[in-house]
């Protein structure tokens, strides 16, 4: 668990003192450790990492070294087979009040099985809606005596998460992780060249999963090009707008072919748990009714198949408004490292032809666009309309 800790100290230390106080040793801070936490930090900091790290130091049965990763309960943790520790991962673009009443509180409210410890960890905990939020109030307040709730939201700040359980919590702030070590795990792990692990290493803006999907897919590096090409497209009549229409359907047709199989499975087991397909006295009775319960599996999918294409194209828009912050870098002369070295020529042209005027309001663009695909605006009237006032930006005729 150190390990993992290891190029966070105050993040280690914050974990190492709870640990110590929940197993009452001596000397240890008895006001360290708390039954409610909220880690925070920004996208790909390794908050669930984190909270991984400290679920198997709390479940880990040595009594000489917290989070050994030698006992049987730390491999069990460290392999997410341990009874003992829940994770809730959401799948679509909230927690719903229902999910939260019939999966994470009965987690939170079921005894340790064979540590000392229950510990649930609730992976984007800012999904939950206000509904799922409040139904989880008393349980995040006063859970009971043998268990911990890890809270994982991607914010900057602890006032960005929702004030009604972050009063409640303990607050603990996971940093991005620093080039060196991104790269050091690259190297280590994937088998990446020293120098393609720097490239994905500040190209993810220090993002460990992106970096590491940015050294193993060729798909994700072809998706990158193509949202920073974009850049050089706006000054090309219409190719840019024809651009993102290939990028979308590309998008569309990835989400299809990741979630068919997986949806058609659940679809299969929820009919076989309704008996859909027996035959005999009474099948058709218990079947009748049993509508409702596929409408809403298939609108769980649909809201699954959303935010994987929110997520997805908000991603791109990341990279494509990092070019113009490349090209603000080298207008203003900043001895700022480039976030894509890479297409430094791009960027410079860009400083070039708007100047900072332009390469701020491009840069607004970018972010109208980002909110207008989390309210839900269709993806071509957003990426147009973000297109279109780039243009006006530039002066593009």
């Amino acid at each position: 668990m150190a390990e993992v800790l290891a190029d966070m100290p105050r993040v280690r230390d914050a974990v190492f003192a709870a640990v110590a106080a929940a197993r009452g040793e001596d000397g240890a801070d008895a006001h360290a450790m708390t039954h409610s936490w909220v880690l925070t930090g920004p996208p790909g900091a390794g908050r669930s990492v984190a909270a991984r790290a400290f679920a198997q130091a709390l479940v880990c049965s040595d009594s000489a070294e917290i989070g050994c990763g030698r006992c049987q309960n730390c491999i069990d943790a460290a392999t997410g087979a341990h009874t003992d520790i829940v994770q809730i991962i959401p799948q679509g673009s909230e927690i719903l009040a229902a999910q939260a009443r019939d999966h994470i509180i009965p987690a939170a409210h079921s005894l340790p099985t064979v540590a000392q410890w229950r510990v649930v960890i609730i992976e984007d905990a800012d999904r939950l809606n206000a509904h799922a939020a409040n139904s989880l109030l008393k349980t995040i307040e006063e859970p009971p005596a043998s268990t911990a709730i890890l809270m994982c939201a991607p914010s900057l700040a602890p006032d960005d998460f929702m004030p009604t359980l972050r009063s409640r919590c303990r607050h603990l702030y996971i940093p991005s992780p620093s080039t060196q070590h991104i790269v050091q795990l690259l190297v280590d792990e994937d088998k990446a060249t020293p120098q393609d692990a720097h490239l994905a290493a500040v190209t993810s803006l220090h993002h460990i999963g992106r970096a590491r999907r940015l050294v193993n897919m060729p798909s994700m590096q072809a998706r990158r090009a193509q949202a920073i090409n974009l850049a050089e497209l706006v000054f090309h009549g219409d190719q840019a707008f024809q651009a993102v229409n290939s990028l979308l359907k590309a998008v569309d047709k990835e989400i299809a072919e990741t979630y068919e199989e997986q949806d058609e499975k659940e679809l299969r087991k929820l009919e076989e748990s309704l008996g859909y397909g027996a035959k005999g006295k009474g099948v058709h009775k218990s079947t009748r009714g049993s509508a409702g319960d596929i409408k809403e599996l298939q609108a769980n999918q649909k809201r699954r198949r959303t935010r994987a294409r929110t997520d997805i194209l908000d991603l791109a828009l990341v990279d494509f408004a990092a070019i113009y912050r490349d090209a603000m870098m080298l207008a203003a002369e900043a001895e700022e490292e480039l976030v894509h070295p890479d297409f430094e020529p791009l960027a410079r042209e860009l400083a070039d032809k708007g100047g900072m005027p332009a390469l701020v309001e491009a840069q607004d663009a970018i972010r109208q666009c980002r909110e207008r695909l989390r309210a839900n605006v269709t993806p071509q009237l957003a990426f147009d309309g973000m297109l279109g006032r780039i243009r006006l930006a530039f002066k593009v005729r």
